[in-house]
């Protein structure tokens, strides 16, 4: 029997040293990072890992009267402060703000994967219970500061995407779309949440967002992979990576686009009405693969997942092949950068922050956990050309940064972006647990 505890405790003490060694030698980023942005990214060579790179900004919080930094001529302050790890944003008509306070369902599964996953949340701060509620924020006098909170909605689970359509609320739970009636100007709802559709969850990426259709009548919702790159299988799969297209009241639904890793943000364009999303891309192909991108996305789209890459790339890790859909692959409009974590997305327009901000899209970027150095942790902004498409050789710009201090520690990493009932922009910041506004200089 001691000659097994020894044998299991050696065994241990090895995998730890590996676990060490790796950790202190992960793959790092070989090509600048502003050169794998924009329409036409460097895509290199892929360098394929069994194991990720980890490099996780150590959580802080913000400090006393700190703040992020914002873009020259512009300005910021907390909207609302001590949330509970606040992720999305939605305005409703009257102006009032709904925060969705909510995490990462309980995730199943222990052993090595679980522990090391359990750390990787805690040390990235998103290792906190769900609240599972959602909060109205009201700024009455118009000063820029919620002065009154109200608990609007509870018993939801891991809710994130918001929309209002005729006159019904909709939520998007991490496996369900749910509705209730909504009246202007209320504080709570009392009402049982109505199924609308059912939802597949379990796995990663477990947010689902929601925006509602320039058609009046269907709902868009994203729904993110259980997987990096399918391989629990196919079947684990099933209505996962798309962008459903729900019909609420007929409570079905259809695949709208589908090879979409993990969409998340997802906005109306103001020039063209058409669906756009930000996509976070796949692991494990080094700091320098593959680029997080912002894209338009029209009926039947294809963007490759998990077969192919930025347009047709293949991943090769993927069995088995599919070599016939490469040519179906759909390239992206822009790239953002590896591992940025881009979630949240709204466009100019419903935000004004004066003329160098007035045409494009505001993207926040939660920041990596699996790149050296690490990127993202910011929110950017990517200036549109007036044909409604980003422009000719533009690059992201900042507009609210410091999220990380000297020390390359998390003071926040902004999530959700809106723009409020001013044109100010609204930020959910889960880490900092604030909601920051920012505004032009008066």
């Amino acid at each position: 029997m001691l000659k097994h505890v020894l044998r299991v405790a050696a065994l241990l003490v090895v995998i730890a040293i590996a676990v060490v060694v790796y950790l202190a030698w992960p793959d790092t980023a070989q090509v600048p990072f502003d050169r794998v942005t924009g329409k036409r990214p460097q895509i290199v060579a892929p360098r394929e890992q069994t194991l990720p790179t980890v490099k996780v900004a150590d959580v802080v919080g913000w400090q006393g009267n700190e703040t992020p930094t914002p873009a020259a001529g512009l300005t910021v302050k907390a909207f609302a402060k001590n949330l509970d790890h606040p992720r999305w944003l939605y305005r409703l008509p009257n102006g009032d703000v709904l925060v969705a306070e909510t995490n990462s369902p309980p995730r199943r599964g222990g052993g090595i994967k679980g522990w090391v996953m359990g750390l990787l949340l805690g040390k990235a701060g998103a290792g906190v219970p769900s609240a599972n509620r959602i909060t109205l924020l009201r700024d009455a006098d118009g000063d820029g500061v919620a002065e009154q909170r109200h608990v609007f909605m509870t018993g939801l689970n891991s809710p994130t995407g918001m929309a209002l359509l005729d006159g019904q609320l909709y939520v998007a739970n991490t496996d369900s779309v749910v509705r209730v009636p909504y009246t202007e100007g209320a504080t709570q709802i009392a009402a049982k949440p109505e199924l609308v559709v059912q939802l597949n969850g379990g796995g990663n990426h477990w947010a689902r967002t929601l925006v509602a259709a320039p058609d009046g009548r269907t709902l868009f919702v994203g729904v993110g992979s259980s997987s990096n790159i399918a391989e629990n299988g196919l079947d684990a799969e099933k209505y996962r990576a798309n962008i459903l297209e729900v019909y609420p009241k007929e409570k079905t639904f259809r695949v709208y686009a589908s090879g979409l890793r993990n969409p998340q943000g997802m906005a109306i364009s103001p020039f063209n009405k058409q669906l756009w999303t930000v996509v976070n891309e796949r692991d494990m192909l080094g700091s320098d693969l593959a680029p997080d991108y912002l894209t338009q996305v029209e009926l039947g789209d294809q963007f490759g997942w998990p077969w192919f890459y930025w347009g047709g790339y293949p991943d090769t890790r993927v069995e088995p092949a599919r070599p016939e859909l490469q040519q179906y692959s759909k390239r992206p409009d822009y790239a953002l950068g590896p591992h940025v974590a881009a979630l949240g997305l709204t466009f100019a327009g419903d935000v004004k922050l004066g003329d160098r901000f007035a045409q494009g899209a505001f993207i926040g970027e939660h920041g990596s956990w699996n790149r050296k150095p690490v990127s993202g942790y910011k929110v950017v902004f990517v200036p549109f050309a007036a044909r409604g498409f980003p422009a000719d050789g533009a690059k992201p710009v900042d507009v609210l940064s410091g999220f990380l201090d000297a020390d390359g520690k998390a003071r926040g990493r902004p999530v959700g972006v809106i723009g409020d009932r001013t044109g100010a922009l609204l930020v959910a910041d889960d880490v900092g647990n604030t909601i920051w506004r920012v505004a032009g200089r008066k």
